[in-house]
């Protein structure tokens, strides 16, 4: 690593704090001992997620495992849409290879898998480790440490249903985190989906390696913007930490995933339909309005710009910062299931290696405008007395988790 690059990255650390500042409620007691610290854990989990040799092996293991769930969320897609004839035409294969029955199938598999790993206890086992160590760090209660590990596997809106019967006590600032850390991490369901997108064009990355990493170095990210945010010494705590039995049986936890799966992905189809429909109409509007100035305008060139200083600051170089700015600016304002695709279509030498994988760990969250109704109506549902509160601290929960993805990238940077 070039003295140029140090430089860039310590500039990058420095940039991705102070962008936080402004929209602090109180600039003046914002304790800095946890930004160093949210900092030190991210740099200490990239090292070991990303080079020990045992969790590298491990990574690997699981995504031998990836593949085996792809092929048997393939078998179940065939047996529902129907089983190919004997000379495979190639209507029947391109409908599975279509986003709608190659990829949504494996949000339902995946959801599925991880309601019973929930049940069975393992992934609670992982979510306390993690939840312990952000209560120690940086001196938060037990539900919303509880809440904001667990969506390294469960949904956005799944997480919180975790310790309902806190959500009514807890401060904006726990609010905060909570929304932080379900918009700055992917939920497991998801991740598959998103790995058969960019399986093409990452064809020598284990990405469930990367997706994990991702999701596991936003937690303590989320938690340091959201205490520069909201600086607070206030905490929620329970007698009784425990992961709580959200499911009554195997059988239950199935039914029950399958359900949830399902709803996330006619949720997610029926989202990018209107969504990408209304990118079209608004390239249209600007394609024509730039036609009489003789420019070629879109909206990701337009994103492109305005993202690009904050892509620069993740550690890019600025000739490849507007590129990645647009992918960024897609995921912000769309979705990341519009971002990943555009970032698997890249022609190749757009970016170099080192600027993809940043870009991917940029985009690993559901930091976008669709996610904050969805966490508003969620969490609101299940406390409408705090509903209020919840839209009080939305849009700083949107930048926070923005930033905290960013600084994700820019710190797995540090070790590529």
């Amino acid at each position: 690593m070039n003295t140029q690059l140090i430089l860039h990255i310590i500039i990058g650390f420095i940039g991705l704090i102070l962008l936080a500042i402004p929209f602090s409620n109180n600039r003046k007691i914002i304790n800095f001992k946890y930004i160093f610290y949210g900092i030190v854990s991210q740099l200490f989990l990239a090292a070991i997620l990303l080079k020990v040799p045992l969790v590298i092996n491990f990574f690997e293991l699981m995504g031998n495992g990836v593949t085996i769930l792809q092929n048997a969320t393939s078998e179940g897609a065939s047996f529902v849409f129907g089983y190919p004839p004997s000379n495979s035409s190639s209507v029947y294969r391109s409908l599975l290879e279509t986003f709608a029955f190659g990829v949504l199938p494996y949000i339902i598999v995946m959801s599925c898998i991880s309601a019973i790993l929930w049940y069975w206890g393992i992934l609670p086992f992982i979510v306390n480790i993690i939840s312990k160590a952000c209560q120690k760090l940086f001196n938060i209660g037990g539900p919303v440490g509880l809440g904001a590990a667990a969506n390294v596997f469960i949904g956005q809106v799944e997480a919180p249903l975790l310790i309902k019967p806190y959500i009514h006590k807890l401060s904006n600032k726990e609010l905060l985190i909570l929304m932080t850390a379900g918009m700055a991490t992917v939920a497991g369901s998801v991740m598959v989906a998103l790995i058969s997108i960019l399986e093409v064009q990452f064809a020598n990355v284990n990405l469930i390696q990367h997706f994990l990493t991702a999701s596991i170095l936003s937690v303590p990210a989320a938690i340091m913007y959201a205490n520069i945010m909201i600086p607070s010494n206030e905490t929620t705590d329970s007698n009784d930490e425990a992961a709580p039995k959200v499911y009554s049986s195997t059988m239950d936890a199935i039914t029950t995933g399958t359900t949830q799966g399902s709803n996330i992905a006619v949720s997610v189809g029926t989202i990018l339909i209107a969504i990408i429909a209304l990118v079209y109409i608004v390239n249209s509007f600007l394609s024509f309005v730039g036609g009489y100035f003789g420019l070629d305008l879109s909206i990701e060139l337009l994103l492109g710009y305005i993202f690009a200083p904050i892509t620069w600051l993740m550690g890019i170089p600025w000739s490849e910062a507007i590129v990645a700015g647009e992918l960024l600016g897609l995921k912000t304002t769309l979705n990341e299931f519009v971002a990943y695709p555009a970032l698997a279509n890249l022609e190749p030498g757009v970016l170099s290696e080192r600027s993809k994988l940043i870009t991917f760990y940029s985009l690993c969250g559901f930091a976008n405008f669709s996610s904050v109704g969805i966490l508003v109506s969620g969490i609101g549902s299940m406390v409408p007395e705090r509903k209020n509160d919840l839209i009080e601290v939305s849009f700083k929960a949107l930048i926070a988790a923005t930033l905290a993805s960013c600084m994700t990238g820019l710190v797995v940077g540090c070790f590529i």
